[in-house]
């Protein structure tokens, strides 16, 4: 096998009985990717350094391991752009919180990963700097807005990756690419040096192979940060004591059962989960708030949001000025002005917070009697490459399973559930739990993941 193809726990494992050699790993790490990413275009910059790097950090937790990032997190030494065209260049002087602790626990940021532009979009396709295609089938698109660091997992162009969620941009990737992507509670990682895109729900995480990648992976940058004031307090768990655990007695809620144009997609998802139900766990159907009106909130909240954080990019301090926005760009802040102007903000941006509340209400109800809630992460496969263009809602649309939870700060991981062999396309599965039960999520994901032969690294 090849030793870009190891999960992050094997490569770890692999170091430590000296069975391989960094070297090798980054050998074959830079092998596919001067093979694939001109094509793929998955990597915007990649560090020259990073073989030296991860010799100096073979003792610490990962063990000097090349991880993809996402091009909205501050990197000293490597540009961050957000895929803007705004940034292009632009090269900061002060280090991600996120990044800051992986490489102090011995990641190495091998690269930055493409995105859509600012983040705005669930496609790749808003990059000024190109569209990124799917590995598992270069005619589809990865999703987004964290669609290169899917991408890059994908096509094992890395052995683990860090992206950042404002409403799907991990998880909505994850399932479209068919790998793990966790989505922590809001304020459990440190937004410091992430480019803002919505600053009430983004939350950075981890993009893996597996369910215990994601795991080791979140244990090395989450946890409280002074520079964050949303940031939570209290020290983060150990994510990885939450694996092998037994889910016998757990209470599953199946949501969205009642959305008729996901209706192939949820038949699929109900039939995998009776392995749940044979594992020990309650599984029923349960009616939640409809996630059509999540539609409406995200847009107005993201947007007016959007609207004061890029403000900011003038280019007086830095960047490029206004000129440089893209379509996407113009027309979100566009409409965020509109949606706080004087006689609008009641109309709009009030009333979406009076939704956003419903939603955080209705959760706390769901929650009184299960453990767990489960719906597909998005309606459908990975849509074709060009999609994007044919709606301007298309991201909304796209995302809408998993819109509520994130305006609502909940945790949520996406795990492949359904494989087409025809395309070569997954479908995933979200689960998502109450605020700061991470353990929760990544006890029922890992069971699944264990005992089903959709994980492609898992079950090779």
């Amino acid at each position: 096998m090849k030793l870009n193809e190891l999960t992050l726990k094997e490569s770890i494992d692999a170091l430590d009985k000296k069975e391989v050699k960094i070297e090798e790993i980054y050998q074959d790490i830079d092998k596919v990717y001067q093979a694939k990413n001109e094509d793929l275009n998955i990597y915007l910059s990649v560090d020259a350094d990073a073989l030296k790097k991860a010799k100096e950090a073979s003792k610490k937790p990962l063990r000097g391991l090349p991880i993809a990032v996402k091009d909205n997190f501050c990197t000293i030494g490597l540009p961050t752009t957000a895929s803007s065209n705004v940034l292009d260049g632009f090269m900061p002087q002060y280090e991600s919180t996120v990044t800051k602790r992986l490489k102090e626990n011995g990641g190495i940021v091998y690269g930055k990963t493409n995105m859509d532009a600012w983040a705005h979009g669930s496609s790749t396709e808003t990059s000024d700097f190109g569209r990124t295609l799917n590995p598992r089938n270069i005619e589809h698109l990865p999703g987004g807005s964290s669609g290169g660091s899917a991408a890059a997992i994908a096509a094992d162009m890395s052995i683990a990756a860090i992206g950042s969620e404002t409403a799907g941009s991990i998880r909505q990737p994850a399932a479209w690419c068919g790998t793990v992507g966790l989505k922590p509670s809001y304020g459990r990682v440190s937004r410091f040096g992430v480019v803002s895109m919505a600053s009430s729900t983004d939350s950075p995480g981890p993009l893996t192979k597996t369910v215990e990648d994601a795991c080791i992976l979140l244990n090395s940058f989450a946890g409280p940060d002074e520079r964050d004031a949303t940031c939570n307090k209290e020290k983060a768990p150990d994510f990885t004591s939450f694996l092998g655990q037994s889910i016998k007695g757990l209470k599953i809620g199946v949501i969205y059962q009642d959305v008729k144009e996901i209706g192939e997609t949820n038949d699929k998802l109900l039939q995998e989960l009776n392995i749940l139900k044979e594992l020990g766990a309650e599984v029923e159907i349960v009616k939640a708030m409809d996630p059509h009106h999540a539609i409406g909130v995200y847009t107005v909240v993201q947007r007016a949001e959007v609207s004061s954080n890029l403000a900011r990019y003038d280019g007086i301090r830095y960047g490029e000025d206004r000129s440089h926005f893209g379509d996407e760009s113009k027309r979100r802040i566009m409409l965020g002005t509109y949606t706080l102007t004087k006689g609008h903000a009641d109309q709009y941006y009030n009333l979406a917070q009076k939704v956003r509340t419903l939603y955080l209400e209705n959760y706390k109800e769901l929650f009184k009697k299960y453990d767990i809630l489960v719906a597909p992460t998005s309606p459908s496969f990975a849509k074709k490459i060009g999609a994007s263009f044919e709606s301007s809602m298309f991201g909304e649309l796209e995302d809408m399973l998993v819109e509520a939870s994130s305006v609502s700060g909940l945790p949520g991981i996406n795990v492949p559930f359904y494989h087409d062999e025809k395309t070569n396309l997954y479908l995933g599965a979200n689960f998502i739990a109450p605020m700061w039960r991470e353990d929760s999520i990544i006890k029922v994901a890992d069971a699944f993941e264990k005992n089903t032969k959709w994980n492609s690294w898992r079950n090779k």
